[in-house]
């Protein structure tokens, strides 16, 4: 198991006028661990391929990420943004779950 550091992003939703409600991306960096370190190289459809990882993080999540576990969407990892696909809450821990490459 392997020491981590990086970003988590949470999209959240923030008042810009009175009834307008538009997402924001709140970033915010965290410790943990890489539990599991796994990549698959898909050549299907695309002209060149894409990478998916699987990896699993797991952070000790602050007050704020236990709250919004629910609106992760990517974290940093070997530098690049990866898709969260899955949110497993084990107090006081959360293990991400990373796919494809986070194109938002």
């Amino acid at each position: 198991m392997s020491k981590w550091f990086g970003t988590i992003g949470f999209e959240t939703t923030e008042e810009t006028a009175p009834s307008v409600y538009e997402p924001q991306l709140v970033e915010r960096d965290y410790y943990g661990d890489v539990t599991k370190n796994n990549r698959r190289f898909d050549n299907g459809s695309t002209a060149n391929g894409e990478i998916t990882v699987s990896n699993q993080l797991s952070i000790l999540a602050d007050p704020f990420a236990q709250e919004h576990f629910y609106s992760i969407r990517y974290a940093t990892l070997y530098g690049g943004k990866w898709k969260v696909t899955d949110v497993s809450v084990e107090y006081p821990r959360l293990v991400l779950t990373l796919g494809g490459l986070y194109c938002g």
